[in-house]
């Protein structure tokens, strides 16, 4: 990973943050969370690889190198320019509260960056309250198990169900890429641009099954 050799200050703005489908905060820290993060230089192959080992709860559904593959199945025009794949570990206490997203899309200082936080090993996720019903809704679609009781909503899926979940969450975050390098959208227009990445990653189902099945068979190979 490459790291900034100056130190780094909390008045300096990163870049903007899009996606996620829960509303980024100042206490979320998600500028000091990717911060070390330097535009690449221009020789460099594009994106740039990184994961972290999510900690003996967690896994990631699809790998970083499994995400790469996943865009291929788009145009070129669509991810081109994206510098970074970052399958990034989460604290416990982070993945209990809910207090982070899934999936983030980070540009800024010359780096576009794609996010993919972890899940849980027994690939269960419960939620005091869903600030975004178009979540819920996304993993009914995907036949994801979804329930409520006493006010906390619970689901749980197959690993199948879930890898096809993250490649849907990467195409969500390419849509908000797409929506900043033509600037569809007003950053502050937040449901506007929101609604425009979930239209983007309708659009390319097709294209998130092709994925999947590529990724099935890679580790078919190795199993």
């Amino acid at each position: 990973m490459q790291r900034k050799h100056t130190p780094w200050k909390k008045s300096r703005k990163f870049g903007d943050v899009y996606g996620g489908r829960t509303r980024p905060k100042i206490a979320d820290n998600i500028f000091n969370r990717c911060h070390d993060l330097d535009a690449p230089e221009g020789d460099r192959d594009l994106p740039i690889l990184l994961q972290d080992n999510p900690s003996r709860d967690f896994y990631f559904p699809i790998s970083a190198v499994e995400a790469q593959s996943a865009l291929r199945e788009l145009p070129d025009y669509d991810v081109s320019g994206i510098t970074h794949i970052w399958c990034r570990r989460l604290r416990k206490k982070e993945y209990d509260s809910c207090s982070q997203p899934l999936a983030q899309f980070v540009c800024g200082s010359g780096v576009r960056a794609i996010v993919l936080y972890p899940w849980s090993r027994d690939r269960t996720r419960t939620f005091s309250q869903v600030s975004d019903q178009s979540l819920l809704n996304e993993m009914r679609r995907l036949d994801f198990v979804v329930a409520k009781s006493k006010g906390v909503w619970s689901v749980s899926a197959t690993e199948k169900q879930l890898r096809l979940f993250y490649i849907n969450l990467l195409f969500h975050e390419v849509g908000h890429h797409v929506d900043w390098y033509y600037r569809h959208f007003s950053a502050a227009n937040r449901k506007a641009t929101e609604d425009a990445a979930n239209q983007y990653a309708n659009e390319k189902s097709q294209e998130a099954l092709g994925a999947l099945d590529r990724i099935q068979e890679f580790r078919s190979w190795d199993a």
